[in-house]
């Protein structure tokens, strides 16, 4: 998957927009970091609940999810843009959005879902 479709489909969520995080492409809700790309790693860093969700996560589908020093202990992950898939995509960044929007914002979203 390419970033473009990545923030294609981050961009179905409500108030959801491009930026950049330390120089580099993010998507952001209400100005708060959902997801990136990390260019060095040619991958996309994903904003989660937690580090064990982490620690889950890499254990469970090492193929599609890994962490580097720079986010251990920090709720990130990275994802390998070629295995991940659009569903997953949806779902991850539906999660991360979750996290970071505003309560107001959810409630409006679900209460049209």
């Amino acid at each position: 998957m390419k970033w473009d479709e990545f923030v294609k489909i981050a961009k179905e969520l409500p108030e959801v927009e491009e930026s950049t995080s330390y120089g580099r492409p993010a998507i952001k809700v209400r100005g708060k970091f959902m997801a990136g790309y990390n260019p060095n790693e040619k991958a996309f860093v994903l904003r989660i609940a937690n580090v064990e969700e982490q620690d889950f996560l890499c254990e469970m589908a090492p193929e599609l999810f890994y962490i580097t020093p720079h986010y251990k202990g920090y709720p990130a992950l990275m994802m390998r843009p070629g295995k991940l898939t659009k569903k997953e995509a949806r779902g991850r960044l539906e999660k991360a959005w979750r996290l970071q929007a505003p309560r107001s914002v959810i409630k409006a979203h679900d209460s049209q879902s």
